[in-house]
């Protein structure tokens, strides 16, 4: 087994490229240094400096090295697709030009983050399904064959491919020679899965992960009162993984098992959040994950 941890800006409240409620992104890459991380997502396209070779200069400075980053929008809605496109392309060409190997991707929520209000139905008919497939593959394809990027498809809250039985007809549907899947724990225990098991059941398409955890008492109320994605992480939902529901002790004898190599990074949802907020909870996460063995 070999982890390659790091954190990523979500982990300082950042969710959008320019909010001024988000940490600024030179706070930021101080902080994550300072917690001790040596790898780093880039976050939403255009919150970190999209000229290259400034913001490699910045990264270097802190010793900070990418593993990747992410691109987010509906992909079953053509008309979402130009917008999504130029991420995968703004994202691919600064990670690759960084050194970075991933694209995460992952499927537009249904209810806005910020307002509260549906955009799209939660469920998809069959033919919507399958152009989500299809657009899934075709960035897959396009993101190796044009960079070397490989892309790993994220199972998200409040997307359409969110609780496990979205996830396994995905996993059937979708071309593993262009896809990997990243298992985010905190995301699959949200909606009620277990990451262990599915982890291990899975674990020849699952590449990459993003390490978080819950808060049962709240999942719970948000299941009971049917509260949207954005209101529960306002309600500390995701929180540090030393005192959440995820079994970490035995998700790491899982990835030992199946001798996992790749990143594992920690993201704790928060948004807004203070700007002293997230440090002391980076600082704590990277010693819990030090002293519990994932290196």
């Amino acid at each position: 087994m070999k982890l390659m941890i790091g954190s990523a800006p979500d982990s300082w409240g950042v969710w959008f490229p320019d909010d001024p409620r988000q940490t600024p992104w030179d706070r930021f890459l101080d902080e994550i240094a300072e917690a001790g991380y040596e790898w780093t997502e880039l976050g939403p396209y255009g919150y970190l400096p999209t000229d290259i070779t400034a913001v490699d200069a910045e990264l270097s400075s802190r010793g900070l090295k990418v593993a990747g980053t992410f691109a987010m929008d509906a992909m079953h809605d053509p008309a979402r697709w130009p917008a999504l496109d130029g991420q995968v392309k703004g994202a691919c060409e600064s990670v690759s030009a960084l050194g970075g190997k991933y694209l995460i991707l992952i499927d537009g929520v249904y209810v806005d983050e910020v307002t509260g209000k549906t955009k799209y139905a939660p469920e998809l008919n069959d033919e919507e399904w399958q152009v989500l497939v299809d657009k899934a593959n075709e960035i897959g394809r396009f993101t190796a064959g044009n960079y070397g990027i490989r892309t790993v498809f994220h199972p998200h809250a409040e997307t359409h491919v969110e609780y496990e039985p979205q996830i396994e007809r995905f996993l059937a549907a979708s071309n593993p020679e262009v896809l990997g899947i990243c298992l985010d724990t905190g995301h699959h225990a949200y909606r009620g899965g277990d990451p262990v098991a599915f982890y291990r059941k899975h674990h020849e398409r699952i590449e990459y992960l993003h390490i978080k955890s819950i808060d049962p008492v709240v999942q719970q109320r948000v299941a009971d009162e049917g509260i949207s994605f954005g209101d529960a992480v306002g309600m500390d939902m995701f929180v540090e993984p030393s005192e959440g529901a995820v079994d970490f002790d035995a998700f790491l004898a899982a990835l030992k098992e199946f001798d996992f190599e790749g990143f594992a990074i920690v993201e704790q949802d928060m948004y807004p959040a203070p700007f002293d907020k997230p440090l002391p909870i980076a600082k704590r996460t990277r010693e819990y994950l030090r002293e519990n063995g994932f290196g």
